[in-house]
């Protein structure tokens, strides 16, 4: 069985946030969603646990920073194209995210961008050709 991921997020609106993941391509496990936490899916192995504050509380101690004025984590998810990565942003501002909040890269082989949730989380999408990548050669040496 692959290795799985589920990202936890703080949220301060679960409905407001059920639908922003809906919008940009999750679907919602209801058989690990109540009123405290969702669990949006991404992909077989890509979850994201959408949890209210005192859902939070109960996992640790830590204050819940704001991330619209903090960071902790970039999120990164791959995409199949760069017409997806731009695709992805798109549906995030339509449903109520901010497109681009770190820099646009654009190296030819690889392209990102980013977009930020309702709650400042911030997700880039990502595209890379391997093939493009010459071979033993860091992907930062060819940028």
């Amino acid at each position: 069985m692959p290795q799985m991921i589920f990202v936890n997020l703080p949220v301060t609106d679960l409905d407001r946030s059920k639908a922003f993941y809906e919008a940009v391509g999750a679907t919602n496990n209801p058989a690990f969603t109540d009123e405290t936490a969702a669990c949006m899916v991404f992909s077989d192995v890509i979850h994201t646990m959408l949890l209210t504050h005192e859902k939070w509380a109960s996992f640790t101690s830590k204050a819940i920073p704001d991330a619209h004025t903090t960071a902790q984590v970039l999120l990164c998810v791959s995409a199949d194209s760069r017409d997806a990565v731009d695709g992805q942003v798109e549906k995030a501002v339509k449903a109520g995210g901010k497109a681009d909040p770190t820099p646009t890269q654009d190296f030819g082989f690889m392209y990102g961008r980013s977009f930020e949730d309702p709650d400042g989380h911030i997700w880039e999408v990502m595209w890379m050709d391997p093939a493009a990548v010459p071979a033993g050669e860091p992907a930062e040496a060819t940028a």
